[in-house]
């Protein structure tokens, strides 16, 4: 038995994972995924655990060979994006990305933002291949575009007067505080496992 569930969750990869932790837990387990959701079959109720990882900062190379490793350990993936656009022809321009990566295409890494990854649930602890340094990384770019997305929306609200522009700049505030609390979780993590120094 299968069915296809159409649900979005943009780049809130904690609420992404649970959603698909909380699936396998119903039975269900993902075999594909679309644009806009996900295919599922049943499966026995909590075989599978999943995790999701944002790639968006590597090369279509990069982003490649980290998939084939994860495979390596045994792992399932799949790509999977992190907007809605749907429109061809489009290319991204992404500054914070790794040399190869920073022109995205429906070629390279174009709607394949994220890596869902599956393993089967043997009672061990899950982990990716990802260090928490790259992981640390990638959640420091994103909230410094937030940042910039704040003063950006902030300093045209004021240099217009703007009501419409304070109220956009609640989006940037959002999106800075969600991966501030992202970087705050994993610095925890890292501490409880050894002392490592993060610089800001």
């Amino acid at each position: 038995m299968k069915k296809s569930v159409r649900k979005f969750f943009w780049l809130f990869f904690t609420s992404q994972e649970q959603w698909l932790n909380k699936m396998s837990d119903e039975g269900w387990r993902l075999v594909g995924t679309t644009i806009s959701g996900y295919e599922f079959e049943k499966c026995e109720k909590g075989k599978y655990r999943y995790k999701v990882a944002y790639i968006a900062q590597r090369s279509k190379e990069s982003a490649e060979e980290y998939a084939r490793a994860l495979e390596a350990c045994g792992y399932r993936v799949w790509f999977k994006n992190a907007n809605l656009n749907y429109s061809t022809g489009k290319a991204e321009y992404r500054p914070w990305a790794e040399e190869g990566g920073r022109v995205a295409t429906e070629k390279t890494t174009l709607h394949k933002e994220l890596l869902i990854v599956e393993k089967e649930n043997d009672g061990t602890e899950f982990e990716l291949c990802a260090t928490f340094e790259q992981r640390y990384g990638s959640y420091s770019r994103l909230r410094l575009w937030g940042i910039i997305g704040l003063v950006f929306a902030l300093a045209l609200a004021v240099a217009g007067k703007s009501i419409v522009w304070g109220i956009v700049a609640v989006l940037p505030l959002v999106w800075t505080v969600l991966f501030h609390v992202e970087i705050g979780k994993l610095k925890r993590e890292v501490s409880e496992r050894k002392p490592v120094s993060f610089n800001e």
